[in-house]
C-alpha cells in the first residue's frame, strides 16, 4: 500500500502526550453534580472509550508502516486515556462504572469482521458520534469539572478524526474509483441509523444539556459530509470542524 507520512501524528500525538502531563488531571477535588440521566449517559460513553486496542494494533501492524502502527499505538492511548478521565468524573459524582453495554458490544464485534479498512470506517462512526457529544457535554451543563473533562475529550477526537480520514484516504484509494463514492454514501447511511440510536438511547440526557435528538442528528450528518470529502480528497488533513 501507498501511504501518506504517517510519522508526523506520532509527533502530533507524542506532542500532546507531553502537554498532558505538563497541563496535569483536571481539579478532580471540584466535585461533580450532574442530572441522573446525564451520569447515566456518561457510564455508557465511558464503556466505549475503555478496551486495548489489541486488534486495531494488530491490523495496523498488518499494514507495513510501522509509523502508521506507532500512531496507532499512540492513538489507543489517548483513547484509554478518555476512559480513565470519565471514571474518576464517575466516581467523584459517587457513580459507578459499567461493565459492559450493548452498544459497545455491537460496535466492537463490527470492527473486527474484515480487514483494517472496515475497522476504520467503524471506528470512524464512533468517533463522529463522540465528537457532537463531548461538545454537548462540555457545553451543556453548569458543572466546571464535568465541562473540563469534556473539552479534553473533545480537543482529541478533534485530532483523531483527521488522523483516520489520512489512512482511509490511503486505504480507499486501492479501491476502484467507480465504488469509493458510493462506499462512503453507504458509510454515511450506517452514520445516520447508528446516530438515530445513540440519539434515542441518550435522549434524556441530550435534552437535558440543551441538545434535542433531532438537532443532535442533524449536526452529526452535516459534519460527515467534511469527513467523506476528507476521505476521498488527497488532503484528509485538512479536514476541520466547528468547535
Amino acid at each position: 500500500m501507498r501511504t501518506t507520512e504517517f510519522a508526523k501524528w506520532t509527533r502530533r500525538f507524542e506532542d500532546e502526550r507531553e502537554r498532558r502531563r505538563a497541563e496535569g488531571d483536571p481539579d478532580w477535588g471540584l466535585g461533580a453534580t450532574l442530572h441522573p440521566s446525564v451520569w447515566a449517559s456518561v457510564q455508557r460513553f465511558q464503556v466505549g472509550e475503555d478496551g486495548d486496542g489489541a486488534n486495531l494494533c494488530a491490523k495496523a501492524d498488518q499494514a507495513g508502516d510501522p509509523d502508521y502502527a506507532d500512531a496507532v499505538r499512540l492513538f489507543i492511548a489517548e483513547e484509554q486515556n478518555h476512559a480513565r478521565l470519565l471514571a474518576r468524573l464517575l466516581a467523584v459524582g459517587g457513580v459507578p462504572t459499567l461493565a459492559g453495554h450493548w452498544s459497545d458490544t455491537v460496535f466492537v464485534r463490527l470492527r473486527r469482521l474484515m480487514g483494517l479498512r472496515t475497522e476504520l470506517l467503524v471506528l470512524m462512526i464512533a468517533e463522529v458520534v463522540a465528537l457532537r457529544y463531548y461538545r454537548a457535554l462540555r457545553d451543556g451543563t453548569e458543572d466546571p469539572l464535568t465541562s473540563d473533562v469534556a473539552a479534553r475529550i473533545l480537543s482529541d477526537e478533534q485530532r483523531h478524526v483527521p488522523f483516520h480520514c489520512e489512512r482511509l484516504h490511503a486505504s480507499l484509494a486501492e479501491l476502484p474509483s467507480a465504488v469509493r463514492r458510493p462506499s462512503m454514501a453507504l458509510w454515511r447511511l450506517l452514520l445516520l441509523g447508528v446516530s438515530g440510536i445513540v440519539a434515542a438511547d441518550h435522549g434524556p440526557a441530550l435534552r437535558r444539556l440543551g441538545v434535542g435528538r433531532r438537532r443532535f442528528l442533524a449536526d452529526i450528518m452535516a459534519s460527515s459530509k467534511s469527513v467523506v470529502s476528507a476521505v476521498l480528497m488527497p488532503r484528509p488533513d485538512e479536514w476541520a470542524v466547528t468547535s
